[in-house]
This record gives structure tokens, C-alpha cells and sequence, in this order.
């Protein structure tokens, strides 16, 4: 405990005296990159410390929250006072007030964009990328020829530049969300194929021995044992899968789309100079892809509470 306070108090001491250094600078133009780096390093120090002291002195089940929010918070905190203290001009670095003020004040373009990227084009993308990989999975267990024909062509396909595909499948499916979903589907397809078919075979030598002694067939092998197996690996794709499905569509909109969506404000707000809506569209974009992890990382608890990683945390 007195550790981690030393800590902090060092921590804040630091952040005040590098800020005093923006001050004397003449003028103040927020260019001064090793007193940038300072502060960046002096402040992520003072939120690391502030969490240390938190998740010593409060109760451990208020520390699983708490200890990231707070963490949260000084990175916010710090994010503010070196936008004060630097006078960084706005097209640069716009400030967490800045950027909240634009946020409040879009927010009916913020919910149309949010609905042509994430509703139409990221979750339809995402259920048939999975889906299709899980049941292609299903398939190459059963028949290992398809396994070895699909899984070269999955890394090679894994391997292909986003922005190179993003123009075709605009130009395939047109400019509307139906590209964008392709090209989430393109992105979720391959690892949710990879980790099934890691997941089927997770299952061990003995277990599956007994199963054939019992005269089970692979449908009831399947299903009572190298599934259940397998859903920590299918839980991993879908949570990896649910951050590339954001990437994927945000990068499509780029090249091509209605005058709607996140991708499209990005570019336009940019070629503006408007980096507080573009800073708004990614609060966005990080807020829905934190509640899509989170959901299906709660969805994971309720399905795999037998994993011993589970089993480790209480």
C-alpha cells in the first residue's frame, strides 16, 4: 500500500512539473514531442498507480469494475490537462470536453451512422461469417479432404490487404450496407473456420476412446463431447471476430457509400478538418464494440463456466 502511493504521488508530481515545462515554452504550440512523451508516460504512471491503490484498499468484488474505471478516468483526466497544458491546436488533438460537446450535439447523425454501419452492415456480416464458418467447420471435421484443400486457402484469403478488397466488393454489391456486410463477412469467416476446427480437436485421446467404446456415433460424439469442447476456441473466434466485423465495415465505407455511415464521416470530417466528429464516430465505434465483447464475454461465462480458467478466477 505505501508502495503503490509513493507511486501515485510521484506520478502526480511528474504530470504537474512537465505541464509547468508547457508553460514556459515559447509559444506554447503543443510541438515540444519529448515533453508530449513526458506527460504521456507521467500520466499513464499516475492512472496505473491510482488503479494499484484502488485494488488494494477496496473490496475485491468492487475491484473488477472499479480498477478499469478509474484507470479510465485518469486516462481521460490526463488527456484533458495535456490539451490545456500544450495549447495543441484542435485539428490535431481535440480535448475529451471538445469531443463530448460534439458528441451531445450530433447525436441524430451519430444514430444514423450507428444503424448503416453497425445495424445493417456489422451484425448481418458478423451472424453470416460466423455461422458459415462454424457449419464449413462442421463439414472439413467430418471430411478431412475439404480441411486440407480450405485451410491454405483461408490463410491466403487471411493475408489479403483490407483496402485491396474493400473497392471490389463495393463494386460487386454495389455502394449501399450490402457491400460492407460482405466484407465482414470476408473477415469473419476464415478465423471462426480455424478456431472451430482447433476446438473439435481440443477434446482428449481418452475421451474420445470411451466414446467408441460406447458405440456413439459422430453425431452423438459431436455433440456430447467435442462441442462442448470446442466452445472456448468458437467463443474466441466470436469475440475476435466482433472487433474485425467493426474494422472491416468502418474501412469499406471509404470507398464507397451512401452519405451515411461511420466510415463516410470519418473521411468527410477529416477532408474538414473536423477531428471532433471524427473522434466522436470513434467513441462510438469503441462504446458499441466494448458492449458487443463484453456480451458475449458474459454469454461465454454462462456457457463454458466448467473451463478451468473460470474455475481459476473464483
Amino acid at each position: 500500500m505505501i508502495r503503490a502511493t509513493f507511486t501515485l504521488l510521484i506520478g502526480l508530481a511528474l504530470c504537474v512539473c512537465v505541464a509547468l515545462g508547457f508553460s514556459r515554452s515559447n509559444p506554447p504550440t503543443g510541438q515540444d514531442w519529448a515533453l508530449s512523451m513526458a506527460f504521456v508516460i507521467c500520466g499513464w504512471v499516475t492512472a496505473w498507480s491510482l488503479s494499484w491503490v484502488a485494488d488494494l484498499t477496496l473490496p475485491k468484488a468492487q475491484t473488477r469494475w472499479l480498477v478499469p474505471t478509474i484507470f479510465g478516468v485518469g486516462v481521460i483526466a490526463a488527456w484533458q490537462a495535456y490539451v490545456h497544458a500544450s495549447a495543441i491546436p484542435g485539428v490535431l488533438l481535440p480535448s475529451p470536453s471538445e469531443i463530448y460537446t460534439k458528441f451531445v450535439s450530433s447525436l441524430p447523425t451519430l444514430a444514423a451512422d450507428f444503424v448503416q454501419t453497425i445495424v445493417r452492415a456489422v451484425i448481418p456480416g458478423w451472424l453470416i461469417g460466423c455461422c458459415a464458418g462454424f457449419l464449413t467447420a462442421l463439414v472439413c471435421d467430418r471430411y478431412d479432404f475439404l480441411r486440407r484443400g480450405l485451410l491454405p486457402f483461408g490463410n491466403l484469403v487471411a493475408a489479403l490487404p483490407i483496402v485491396g478488397m474493400a473497392p471490389i466488393l463495393v463494386m460487386w454489391f454495389g455502394f449501399d450496407w450490402q457491400s460492407k456486410a460482405a466484407m465482414v463477412v470476408v473477415m469473419t469467416f476464415f478465423p471462426m473456420l480455424i478456431n472451430t476446427l482447433a476446438g473439435l480437436n481440443a477434446s482428449g485421446h481418452m475421451e474420445r476412446d470411451l466414446m467408441r467404446g460406447y458405440g456413439a456415433s459422430w453425431v452423438a460424439t459431436l455433440l456430447k463431447l467435442r462441442l462442448p469442447a470446442a466452445m472456448p476456441f468458437i467463443f474466441n473466434a466470436l469475440k475476435i471476430n466482433s472487433t474485425l466485423a467493426m474494422i472491416g465495415a468502418i474501412v469499406a465505407e471509404f470507398f464507397g457509400t451512401p452519405i451515411v455511415g461511420m466510415g463516410f464521416r470519418m473521411s468527410t470530417e477529416v477532408g474538414r478538418q473536423g477531428l471532433d466528429m471524427v473522434w466522436a464516430e470513434i467513441a462510438v465505434a469503441a462504446l458499441a464494440g466494448s458492449a458487443f465483447y463484453g456480451l458475449l464475454a458474459l454469454v461465454e461465462l454462462k456457457v463454458t463456466f466448467w473451463h478451468p480458467s473460470y474455475q481459476r478466477r473464483r
